[in-house]
């Protein structure tokens, strides 16, 4: 693990929303609203080394020099369908913010990532590319996700993940060992199914009531 590109959110809100999250009797909207929550709260720091440039400002006082992000516009990539939820949330932080979809799903015999949809914003090589998923469970959907980014042209990528484990941010840096991965939790491992321990579930399933 490259504990250098691996940061790991410790502030007793995230905490707090993280154990409301595991809970089996959280129903789907309050499951929902808790993990933009988190999103919001973990994106703060993940995104505190976006790029900037001065701008001039005509507040109602004065001329003054102000930051502006650089553009163009961060591109906010979610893996589809969970990965939804997260893009939501850190548009209200980046409004400006393009969006793109990685359509993915899990074989359930192989566990293998299966790419089914992709669409990406225009000038992705010159965009902060923000990619999310709540889950980093195996990492192979993260890999395949970042794989196809760099074949389109994207070259600054950062994960975002509300929970992880070992074995996914290991499959994550193994394949691209500098790319930086926030997450809100990192837990114990991966059981038999690929799920993560102790984990919250499927969370698709879980955002969307669709167990």
């Amino acid at each position: 693990m490259t504990e250098s590109v691996l940061t790991v959110i410790d502030h007793p809100l995230v905490s707090h929303k993280i154990t409301l999250l595991r809970d089996v009797k959280t129903e789907p909207g309050a499951f929902r609203s808790l993990c933009k929550e988190i999103t919001l709260l973990i994106a703060y720091e993940a995104l505190r080394d976006l790029p900037t440039r001065t701008v001039e400002v005509e507040t109602p006082i004065t001329t003054t020099q102000a930051i502006a992000l650089q553009s163009p516009a961060p591109a906010i990539v979610g893996i589809l369908r969970a990965g939804l939820i997260m893009v939501d949330a850190i548009l209200e932080l980046v409004p400006h913010g393009r969006v793109g979809h990685i359509g993915m799903y899990r074989d359930p015999e192989t566990h293998q990532p299966v790419q089914y949809y992709g669409k990406l914003p225009t000038r992705i090589d010159e965009r902060e590319v923000i990619l999310v998923d709540p889950m980093l469970a195996t990492g192979g959907s993260a890999v395949a996700a970042i794989d196809q980014l760099k074949k389109d042209g994207a070259t600054r990528i950062r994960l975002l993940s509300i929970i992880g484990c070992p074995e996914g941010v290991k499959a994550v840096h193994d394949a691209h060992p500098d790319l930086p991965i926030t997450l809100a939790a990192l837990d114990e491992r991966l059981n038999e199914n690929a799920y993560i321990v102790p984990g919250l579930g499927d969370a698709g399933d879980r955002i969307y009531g669709t167990l």
